[in-house]
Order: structure tokens, then C-alpha cells, then sequence
């Protein structure tokens, strides 16, 4: 039986695909978008993370990982959550000798299994709402076997999928997934390959590949483009990607405004985030960038 590591599991969520929906985020990206909203989802394995306002600066943590590095944050001393793996037995020491519970490991392995009783759980709300269960990550697609083996037990058992991608992954395996879920909301970050690259360490390639395979194949397909400050916010580049839609046979696109709520989770992380002082968008900020998808032909909603 396959098993990934998994960093949450949302239950009632409401945006991730139609009706009710349980979504599973596994952790693990190819990407790097110094806008993400989800770092502890970007490596693939279980992590550290360190919260200031509830650390003592005992030190309990170290004495209980003495192979572990310290550092100090505002006269703290801690281990480095980013040089202790989160699933070391170091880590789990240090979390359980915390007295404060300013440690905390985020991502755990399970199995389809595990995975598929707590999705089951909700049936009743899938079939009432027309709902069901959305894999979302990081990228779940770096999870192929597993994400298989779920959709299949969960397929089974009649239940509605659906998939929140980046498309970065190989053709093979976004097509084989591809055939079995119901819907899939697919990022359209951008089209031009210099932007992509150096903003999120993405190939344009294949990404869009992929997304244009989709629209031409799959029977429900929904791009999503989240609008970035300073990447692809401006009407030049709404209309680069709304004449690319409309090429790839596209006929509408979500718009997911740019927000930091995620800021916070790269201090608990120990990561720097680029992305400081940016201001959130909304909705009445972005009437002109849809305006702009409208004019070529390609409907835009929030």
C-alpha cells in the first residue's frame, strides 16, 4: 500500500472544488513561488517549526536533541528547526521535552488506507452537496502512486474528485492521473518562460503542456491564476495569458487575488519571505484585470 506525507487534512472546505469537499494536502513541491501561502508544503518529508511568542528559552529542547544545532531568535535559545529533520528521533525528543509546546513537527507519513477512512467519514455531506474529495498539496502529482491508488479506492466507493495542480510534472504522469478524477483546478501562473523560471523556479514547457493537454481532453478543467504583485499583474500580462487560453481552447479563468496570510508560517519555518510589505489585493482591485480577459474573449471571475 502507498503512503505520502500528509500536512493536513480540511474537512468542509468549500473552494476547492464543487460542494463540500475534504482536502488532503501532501507535502512536497517542485516550485519555489516566493508568493506561496503554504511553505511547510514545499519539502517532502515531515518538518520543524518554532514558535516565538510561546518559547520559554529553557532549553529543554536541547537537552533533549544534543546533536542538534542551536540558534537564538530575541534572546531564545532553540534548536535550528531547519537543520533537524522532523522526522528524526532527535525532532520528536525535542517536541515532547518542550514544556511550552513552541515545537511542533508538520507533515506525517500515512497510508491510502488511513487517508481513505477519514475521507469517508463525510460521505453523507459528498452526496448531499454534490461534493466530495480534493487532493491538493504542495503538489500532489509528486505523489503519482499514491494519488492513484487513492483516487481508485476512493472512485470505488463513488466518490467525487477532483485535483489542485501546478502541472509541473511529467506529461505521463499528469495524463495518467488526469483520466481519473472528475474536475481539476490547474495554475495558470503565467506564459512567459523567463518570468516562471526566475519567480518560481518553473518550466513553462511543461507546465503549460499540460494545461493545454487538459483543456483538450479532460471534461472539466478549471484554470486558476493567482495575481501576483509584480509578476503578472499587469494587463500586458492578462493579456498574454487570456490570448494563450483562448489559443489552447480555454474559455474562462478564476482569478485567486494575491493575499500574505501565509507570512506567518515562515517564521514558525525559520524562512525568509520575499514577499514583506507586499499588499494584499481584492477583489475591486483587480476590475480592470478581468476587464482585460473579458476583452479577449475569456470569462474571468473571483
Amino acid at each position: 500500500m502507498q503512503s505520502a506525507t500528509v500536512f493536513n487534512i480540511q474537512k468542509f472546505s468549500l473552494n476547492d472544488g464543487p460542494g463540500i469537499r475534504t482536502v488532503v494536502f501532501l507535502k512536497g513541491c517542485p516550485l519555489r513561488c516566493a508568493w506561496c501561502s503554504n511553505p511547510e508544503s514545499q519539502l517532502r518529508t515531515p518538518q520543524l517549526e518554532w514558535k516565538e511568542s510561546a518559547c520559554v528559552g529553557c532549553g529543554a529542547c536541547l537537552a533533549a536533541a544534543p546533536g542538534a544545532k542551536a540558534v537564538e531568535h530575541a534572546g531564545k535559545r532553540h534548536v535550528d528547526v531547519r537543520g533537524l529533520s522532523g522526522d528524526s528521533a532527535e525532532a520528536r525528543a525535542a517536541v515532547a521535552a518542550c514544556p511550552a509546546r513552541a515545537l511542533s513537527i508538520v507533515g506525517e507519513s500515512k497510508t491510502v488506507e488511513e487517508v481513505l477512512q477519514v475521507c469517508l467519514q463525510d460521505q453523507p455531506f459528498y452526496e448531499d452537496s454534490g461534493g466530495g474529495v480534493t487532493l491538493s498539496g504542495g503538489e500532489a502529482l509528486t505523489w503519482p502512486d499514491f494519488c492513484e491508488e487513492l483516487l481508485i479506492r476512493l472512485r470505488d466507493e463513488g466518490i467525487d474528485t477532483c485535483i489542485e495542480t501546478e502541472a509541473h510534472v511529467a506529461p505521463q504522469v499528469f495524463q495518467r492521473i488526469a483520466g481519473l478524477l472528475d474536475h481539476m483546478l490547474i495554475d495558470l501562473k503565467h506564459v512567459d518562460p523567463a518570468k516562471l523560471r526566475d519567480h518560481a523556479n518553473a518550466r513553462a514547457d511543461l507546465m503549460l503542456e499540460n494545461l493545454r493537454w487538459a483543456l483538450a481532453n479532460h471534461p472539466d478543467v478549471l484554470p486558476r491564476t493567482p495575481v501576483i504583485p509584480g509578476f503578472n499583474d499587469s494587463m500586458d500580462d492578462a493579456r498574454a495569458m487570456a490570448r494563450w487560453l483562448l489559443d489552447a481552447g480555454g474559455t474562462r479563468v478564476q482569478l485567486l487575488p494575491f493575499h500574505n496570510f501565509g507570512e506567518a508560517k515562515y517564521e514558525l519555518l525559520d524562512m525568509p519571505y520575499t514577499m514583506h510589505g507586499t499588499q494584499n489585493l481584492h477583489p475591486e482591485d483587480l476590475e480592470d484585470y478581468r476587464k482585460t480577459y473579458l476583452d479577449e474573449g475569456i470569462e474571468a471571475f473571483l
